[in-house]
């Protein structure tokens, strides 16, 4: 029973699973933040090179 009652009052495995779904969120948000900032630096790449050469 008391080790029942020890597993209950434990957080510390909560707040590591915790901080680790914040962590991957905060992994996945920056992923999608750069992949679509690197398409339009891409493109604004393209355009000043595609203006150099006329």
């Amino acid at each position: 029973m008391q080790f029942v009652r020890k597993i209950i009052r434990n957080n510390k495995g909560a707040t590591a699973i915790e901080y680790g779904l914040i962590a991957a969120l905060i992994a996945v948000a920056a992923i999608t933040a750069m992949s679509n900032l690197g398409g339009k630096v891409a493109k604004t790449f393209n355009t000043v090179s595609q203006n150099m050469v006329q």
